[in-house]
């Protein structure tokens, strides 16, 4: 059997659900063995929100779930049918495989991200702050420069 890797065009915020859906669907029809692995990439970033830092998944690529399974009649058409999913990637009705090496660039950005959690950048130049932490608390200032690293 020839796993490759495709990639599911699905509602904004539904990936998740895509992607269970599909592991459900497969299960259901018996078609588990014709599907290898289906994952949406995230990573893990810090936010403040209410003064408080909290860790939360953010989507790499939001409203495209990755997919290696073999591609026949059978599985093109559970994926096409599972709710929230307008189709896949490629041109015309043939999905387009996606190099396994690409795949392996998301996992290791995705791996990193679990070893240290990414600051989500909020702010925007010019916008008005003011300090809640650290020796400038209470300080209020202007945003002139944001370092994303």
């Amino acid at each position: 059997m020839d796993m490759r890797w495709y990639i599911v065009h699905a509602y904004s915020n539904f990936e998740k659900k895509v992607a269970e859906s599909i592991r459900q669907g497969a299960k259901e029809k018996g078609l588990d063995a014709m599907f290898e692995d289906v994952f949406v990439p995230t990573e893990e970033v810090t936010e403040v929100r209410r003064g408080r830092k909290i860790s939360t998944e953010r989507r790499f690529y939001p409203g495209y779930v990755l997919v290696k399974m073999v591609l026949n009649d059978q599985t093109y058409h559970l994926v096409r049918e599972t709710p929230k999913v307008t189709g896949f990637l490629g041109s015309g009705k043939k999905p387009i495989p996606v190099p396994q090496r690409e795949v392996d660039k998301i996992r290791g950005v995705m791996s990193d991200s679990v070893e240290r959690p990414r600051p989500s950048i909020t702010f925007e130049i010019g916008e008005n702050v003011r300090v809640t932490d650290g020796p400038f608390q209470s300080f209020s200032g202007v945003v002139e420069d944001v370092d994303e690293d």
